[in-house]
């Protein structure tokens, strides 16, 4: 999970950074270096999130998962009991 969190904060650095050079304004300038952690924080929380999307989604499809191996034996179990 900290990996992600960690990405995505770098992500938005990276994005600070590159508004700055777009607008052609000194990365490192006194009076905008609050943005930077406003940025990282805004990028940290969306790695936050996704982290706990995936997890959901994770825990969706071990769930169908399970359900379809328990059809599949009680197909099987079925399919036995018929041909003996």
């Amino acid at each position: 999970m900290v990996h992600r969190v960690l990405f995505w904060s770098g992500f938005g650095v990276a994005v600070r950074l590159w508004q700055l050079g777009l607008e052609m304004r000194p990365f490192f300038n006194r009076g905008s270096l609050w943005a930077y952690p406003v940025f990282a924080g805004a990028g940290a929380s969306f790695g936050y999130w996704l982290q706990g999307v995936e997890e959901r989604q994770t825990a969706v499809l071990e769930e169908r998962k399970h359900t379809i191996l328990e059809k599949r034996a009680r197909r099987a179990a079925r399919e036995a009991s018929e041909v003996a």
